[in-house]
C-alpha cells in the first residue's frame, strides 16, 4: 500500500510531553478533514500509549519516546509509540483491564482497554530490558461516509 505522508518525532519521557504527543497527532491526521470524534479517537488512543511508555517504560524517569505515525492512500493511520526502558515482562497480562505495575500510584491499569476501545487495532511488542512498542491502527472515513453526517 502507497504511504501518503510520514512523520517521527523523538522527545523526552516527561509527563510534560504527553499534551506534545497529543498534538502532534492532531496536527498530522487534520489535513484529511476527521470527524471530531475520530481525532478524539486517535488522540485518546496516542495519549495513553504515550503516558504507558512514560509511566511504566521508565519508572525511574529519564528515557524517550518515539511517536511515528503513516498514513495510507486508503486513509488508514498507523502509529508506534516506541521506548527503550524496562519492557514489558508478560504482555497478555498486561493487557488485562485493571492490572497496573505501578500500584504505589493512582493508576487505573485500563490503558489497554482504553487504546482498543478506540483505535481499529492494537498490538504491543516488548522484550524486557528493551523496550515497548506500542501499535496503533485506525481507519479514518470521510465524514460523508458517516451515518451521523448523512442524517444532518
Amino acid at each position: 500500500m502507497k504511504i501518503k505522508n510520514e512523520m517521527r518525532i523523538d522527545f523526552p519521557a516527561s509527563p510534560k510531553n504527553e499534551a506534545l504527543a497529543r498534538m502532534v497527532i492532531s496536527a498530522f491526521v487534520l489535513p484529511l478533514n476527521p470527524t471530531i470524534e475520530q481525532l478524539a479517537d486517535v488522540k485518546t488512543a496516542v495519549s495513553e500509549a504515550v503516558t504507558n511508555a512514560i509511566v511504566h517504560g521508565y519508572p525511574e524517569g529519564g528515557g524517550s519516546v518515539r511517536l511515528k505515525a503513516v498514513l495510507y492512500e486508503d486513509d488508514t493511520l498507523l502509529v508506534d509509540i516506541c521506548d527503550t526502558g524496562i519492557g514489558i515482562e508478560d504482555v497478555e497480562r498486561a493487557r488485562t483491564p485493571f492490572f497496573t505495575t505501578a500500584e504505589s500510584d493512582e493508576r487505573s491499569g485500563m490503558g489497554f482497554t482504553v487504546m482498543e476501545s478506540f483505535m481499529d487495532s492494537v498490538s504491543v511488542k516488548s522484550k524486557p530490558g528493551q523496550g515497548t512498542t506500542v501499535r496503533l491502527t485506525k481507519r479514518l472515513q470521510a465524514p460523508e461516509t458517516y451515518p451521523s453526517a448523512r442524517r444532518a
